[in-house]
């Protein structure tokens, strides 16, 4: 898939097939390129560090967790920012993500402006450190 450097394209990794629909179609109605992935080996196997990019990332998967995808990520020196989500929040989730990694947390479900907003929270505190 040919890349455009202008257009953000926001990684979906979420094992809830209504999740990724429903957030891929936000993303294309905001103007950013939706790349959902229901499986966390694809993703992986496809993932390259890029500026141009944000990683939506659920937290609580079956086989290999979010967790697990951000310690993967570090291993592998991928840069992109990562916005966790989960609906798990307590102390220790939150705690947990922002020490392997991720820019932010959300409470799943989270709210389409706040998911927007974040989105571009991040690119830009990226952007500017």
């Amino acid at each position: 898939m040919e890349e455009n450097a202008d257009q953000l394209i926001v990684y979906i990794v979420d094992d809830d097939d209504s999740v990724r629909t429903a957030l891929a179609r936000l993303m294309r109605a905001a103007g950013l390129e939706p790349r959902p992935y229901a499986e966390s080996e694809r993703f992986l196997a496809e993932i390259r560090d890029i500026a141009n990019a944000v990683i939506l990332l659920d937290l609580t998967m079956p086989r290999q967790s979010g967790t697990d995808i951000l310690i993967k990520l570090r291993e592998r020196q991928i840069g992109v920012p990562v916005i966790a989500v989960s609906a798990r929040d307590d102390d220790d989730t939150r705690k947990n993500a922002r020490e392997l990694g991720a820019r932010l947390f959300l409470h799943k479900p989270a709210d389409n402006q706040a998911l927007l907003d974040a989105i571009q929270w991040v690119i830009g505190n990226t952007a500017t450190s």
